[in-house]
């Protein structure tokens, strides 16, 4: 399923986030939890915020979060798009995971259906370069 039109570029993997994007693949949500404080991380990153450490591990995040916040875009912001607008952009945060907060879209939602804090579920999506990547519904 293509949320955006296939023109759209899709993620590139760094060498930070290549384990998150490779999981996605597999349709598998997950986060980076130091290994010494555990404290969870996104984006992923080499090192802890919280007590630098550079021990890390995976962890599979639930099907399930909520809206902390979002937008909608009216203006295209490339021009793929253009007939796409307008769409959100949302902010997902998933509470057992403390600070993590995921960027991505609520695919079934249009301007005044999205209220803050409603709970959403993960589906998944595929970008234009065919990286899987995590979209949400209303739940």
């Amino acid at each position: 399923m293509h949320y955006m039109p296939e023109a759209v570029p899709g993620p590139e993997a760094s060498f930070d986030d290549m384990a998150y994007w490779r999981n996605c693949q597999k349709k598998k949500l997950t986060f980076q939890r130091c290994a010494d404080c555990g404290t969870f991380r996104h984006p992923p990153g080499p090192f802890c915020s919280s007590c630098q450490s550079a021990k890390s591990e995976w962890v599979e995040a639930p099907g399930e979060g909520r809206l902390f916040s979002y937008t909608f875009v009216y203006h295209p912001a490339h021009p793929a798009v253009k007939e796409r607008v307008p769409y959100n952009v949302s902010v997902i945060e998933f509470p057992d995971f403390g600070p993590v907060r995921l960027i991505s879209n609520v695919i079934d939602a249009t301007p005044g259906e999205l209220e803050f804090g409603m709970k959403v579920h993960l589906v998944w999506g595929e970008a234009g370069n065919g990286q899987i990547i995590p979209l949400f519904e209303k739940a």
